[in-house]
């Protein structure tokens, strides 16, 4: 069961504007002593079965998980705010999380723009004081579909913390040859899986026995990988 908390996503003349996140506490015996903030992607909300199916999966492997919405999403407007308001989201996110999980440190990732923006915050200048101690990254956007000259990886190289990428063999924003040549310069600290057959979500197929199968052989790496970086230190 998810905890709901609301928390100060923008600064705002008028006073602060609040958005909505939702806290899994760990469970089981397995337990990691890490947290995770997963933001969602740029068209669908914490509340879609993707969110909810990895944040339930991973608290029960042992991580405690903080999703949350970002602004937009939460005023139920269709187009992202421009990245500094994403990214301000995210930072209060954060704080959140720490917060109420307890941990000074913190894994930040997310799905497609999601993840796009912990990464804008991992190669921030103020990276360390956050408390980012690695990435997750769920389907990559590269670049927009059709349009591979449209590189987002200008911040890539400043990135000095682990980063774990999964990214679908025919994705779309970003093969996964496209990729390694985007994170070359950081290539020592990333780990990139390749999802067979796997689209931008990262589903191989449109069989639900696939996708579900996938999915947990994912949810087991990211929370194997947390608890490895952990064990390092």
């Amino acid at each position: 069961m998810a905890d709901r908390l609301t928390f100060d996503a923008a600064a705002d003349p008028e006073g602060p504007r609040r958005s909505t996140a939702l806290a899994y506490p760990a469970t089981g015996d397995a337990r990691v002593d890490a947290t995770l903030v997963l933001a969602h992607g740029a068209g669908a909300p914490q509340q879609s079965a993707f969110m909810i199916d990895f944040a339930r999966a991973l608290a029960e492997r042992g991580i405690d998980v903080l999703t949350f919405n970002f602004l937009y999403t939460e005023q139920k407007r269709r187009v992202p705010d421009r990245t500094p308001a994403l990214d301000a989201c995210y930072r209060a996110a954060i704080a959140t999380a720490r917060e109420h999980f307890g941990r000074d440190q913190v894994f930040v990732g997310g799905k497609s723009m999601g993840g796009r923006i912990a990464t804008h915050l991992a190669a921030a200048e103020d990276a360390e004081a956050l408390g980012i101690a690695g990435v997750v990254l769920l389907g990559y956007p590269l670049h927009p579909p059709g349009k591979p000259d449209r590189l987002r990886a200008a911040h890539l190289p400043r990135i000095r913390v682990p980063m774990l990428i999964l990214q679908g063999e025919r994705d779309p924003f970003g093969t996964p040859d496209e990729l390694r040549a985007a994170f070359a310069p950081i290539a020592a600290r990333v780990t990139l899986h390749v999802v067979e057959k796997g689209d931008h979500s990262l589903a191989p197929s449109r069989r639900a026995e696939s996708i579900a199968s996938t999915y947990r052989e994912l949810q087991d790496l990211i929370a194997n990988w947390i608890r490895s970086r952990n064990e390092k230190g």
